[in-house]
Parts: C-alpha cells; sequence; structure tokens
C-alpha cells in the first residue's frame, strides 16, 4: 500500500495507525481507540500499553482533526516529557505526515495547527488552556483532586475527550471515586490478561512484592494504602445507608493484635422507657438518655416539648420533666 493509502487508513482506524508502526494492539487497546468514549478510565497493570495506547490516541487526534489541542498532563512534568517523547517517536515512524512548525521537549505544532502539549500537575500553572479536544492524564492515581478540578473545564466547550489512566494507588481520591462512576467508561487490565508478561515471571512478582503490593500493581485492585488503622470496607460499612446505628451510642471500641481490625468492647444495655425523675439520676443531651441510651420524644411528655435537658430539667424553660417508670 502507497503512503498516501497508509494515511487515509489509518484516519480511519487508529488500529490500523498503530499497524503502521509494527504495534499489534490488544483487544482492550483495539476498543479504546476505534469506540472512544467521552470519559475513558484504564485501569491497567504496569506494563500493559497504556503509553502506547495514549500515544496512538494523541497522534491521531493530531494528524487527522486540524486545529485540535491534545495536553498531557502527568504528576511531574518529567512524566509529562516521557510519555509526550513516546508519542513523537510514534509520529516520527509514520514519516511526519503532517509537517511540523515548530518541536520542541515540550511540545509540537503542526501545519494543521493542531497542538500536543506536555504539562505537569500543577493546578495553578496549569491554567489557561481552553477548547482541549483530548485531554490525556497519566498516572491518574497520583494526579491530586485540585488538579482534576482545574483542568476538567478545559472540556467544557470543544466537549473533548478525557483520557485517564493508571495502576491503581489505594481507595482514594479522584481515580477511586471515578473508577465507581457512571460518567466513566472503565477498562479493567490485569496483568494475567497479558500476552507478553509469562505466569512464571508473576510468581516471582507475587513473592518478592508481598501480597498487598502485587495486588495493586498486578491485579489492579483498589487496596488500602499501607499504614492504614482502620480498613476502607470496615468504614464504608459503619458509613452505608441503612447502618446507622449498627453501633450502639456510647459502645467503647478496643485494638487487638491486628491494628487494622477495630472491635466493640462494651456497649450500653438495651432498656425500655427511661425510668426519668426529677431526682438527677439521669442526664438528656439533645433527646438521648446518657445512661440508658433511650430516646425521648418530646411531644409525649408534657409540659415540656424541648428534647434537651439536663437533670430533669428543661434548659430552655426549665420546666420539671417526669416521666413514667418502667412497667407503669
Amino acid at each position: 500500500m502507497s503512503r498516501f493509502g497508509r494515511f487515509l487508513g489509518g484516519g480511519l482506524d487508529p488500529v490500523k495507525l498503530a499497524r503502521n508502526i509494527g504495534m499489534d494492539c490488544d483487544p482492550w487497546q483495539a476498543d479504546v481507540l476505534r469506540k472512544p468514549h467521552q470519559r475513558e478510565l484504564i485501569c491497567a497493570h504496569r506494563q500493559a500499553g497504556k503509553s502506547a495506547t495514549a500515544s496512538v490516541a494523541a497522534v491521531h487526534a493530531a494528524m487527522y482533526e486540524p486545529g485540535a489541542l491534545v495536553l498531557v498532563v502527568s504528576p511531574s512534568q518529567r512524566q509529562s516529557v516521557e510519555l509526550f517523547r513516546t508519542m513523537l517517536v510514534l509520529y516520527r515512524s509514520l514519516g511526519r505526515p503532517v509537517a511540523a512548525e515548530t518541536e520542541n521537549t515540550l511540545s509540537i505544532t503542526l501545519e494543521n495547527g493542531s497542538r500536543v502539549v506536555a504539562l505537569p500537575a500543577d493546578p495553578v500553572t496549569i491554567r489557561g488552556y481552553a477548547a482541549c479536544r483530548l485531554l490525556i492524564v497519566d498516572e491518574a492515581a497520583f494526579v491530586s483532586d485540585d488538579t482534576m478540578a482545574a483542568v476538567r473545564p478545559m472540556l467544557s466547550v470543544s466537549h473533548g475527550r478525557m483520557l485517564a489512566m493508571s495502576t491503581p494507588y489505594g481507595r482514594r481520591g479522584w481515580f477511586w471515586e471515578a473508577s465507581k462512576s457512571n460518567e466513566w467508561r472503565v477498562t479493567t487490565v490485569t496483568a494475567d490478561q497479558c500476552p507478553r508478561i509469562s505466569a512464571e515471571f508473576l510468581a516471582a512478582e507475587r513473592v518478592a512484592l508481598g501480597e498487598w503490593r502485587y495486588r495493586q500493581e498486578y491485579a489492579c485492585e483498589f487496596t488500602d494504602l499501607a499504614g492504614r488503622m482502620f480498613a476502607s470496607a470496615d468504614l464504608d460499612a459503619a458509613f452505608a445507608i441503612g447502618q446507622l446505628g449498627g453501633v450502639p451510642q456510647g459502645a467503647l471500641f478496643g485494638g487487638s493484635a491486628n491494628p487494622a481490625v477495630l472491635r466493640i468492647v462494651d456497649a450500653p444495655r438495651s432498656v425500655g422507657p427511661c425510668p426519668y425523675s426529677d431526682d438527677g439520676h439521669h442526664f438528656w443531651n439533645e433527646g438521648f438518655c446518657t445512661t440508658c441510651h433511650v430516646r425521648q420524644d418530646p411531644a409525649a411528655a408534657p409540659p415540656c416539648t424541648h428534647s434537651h435537658r439536663r437533670n430533669g430539667q428543661c434548659v430552655e424553660c426549665h420546666a420539671i420533666v417526669r416521666l413514667p417508670a418502667i412497667g407503669a
């Protein structure tokens, strides 16, 4: 096929563009390139081919969409430059089918008006770009929430595409939240799915890294960061809808041999109606008896309809409140 024919074929199919330089796309790479989604999140193991995929997407947008602005954002300038260098290698390997007006270590401008710019993830200095056609966020799990808040508006007018890719880094931050959001199309690629990585290598890595780090780096699991006192699953269960009240008010907590385990070591007894009297035996705080932990309905305790009482006396109207004893 002629050079012009390869150029046309690459414009119609990004996978063919990759094939023109000898890159055979894995199935997940082909899906990301051929079926673009406006919010694309790639959660993939180390050395999965994330950078190569992003480079094909960037070069394709720059060459075949005149005037396109492609931004590359990483946690540091060095990382952005490294990914940008991969894009330049791809562009040069294709024979520079669209000539460059300017080219340096941080950016390239093509004769069709398209630009590719490498930026650090600085939420202050990154501002100022508009009408971005493709925003690539590399090592996205390590990019701060503030940076993401600064770059998202760059896509508002252009309705551009964001391609975020990373290995997980804990159950925290915007990348973790995006992985659970319906806004994003999430592609997860684990190391055992990669035909270029042997089972023997993975077995050795599991031993060398340990289970926790292996699950994060190669199995793409959002694991709790090392050193956390409480597991995320336990915290989620404590605050989940429908779980309110699962831990009795006034419960005491203690540790165990495993510092990540939290257990209840004492809890108040559950009793019937509060045997409240004006002798100062029980104390009320915001509608709860602090001794037997029974909530009082203010409407059922005339003459005072307030809920904040102390020593049997309403702190607002100073009325003495007498409630029937248990069994009355």
